[in-house]
């Protein structure tokens, strides 16, 4: 198993492991944008630290799958 994940980040690093590496960086970008806004903005509007936290984990969590649905694999 560790041969396979071993092989797999080699692949990623060499560039031959995502098809369209532009439309895989954008999702995640997408992604990440989305769980940044929802940790600052409520730090702005005085929400509990522990409360942000959760909620823009638990969101970006759950978008990331919806965003890289359509990711392809060589």
């Amino acid at each position: 198993m560790l041969e396979i994940g071993w092989f797999s980040a080699k692949l990623f690093f060499k560039g031959k492991l995502i098809r369209d590496p532009q439309y895989f960086w954008q999702q995640t970008a997408i992604g990440a944008s989305i769980g940044l806004l929802l940790l600052i903005v409520p730090l702005f509007l005085h929400f509990p630290l522990w409360l942000t936290v959760i909620l823009s984990s638990v969101t970006t969590g759950t978008i990331m799958p919806f965003l890289l649905q359509d990711f392809r694999m060589k």
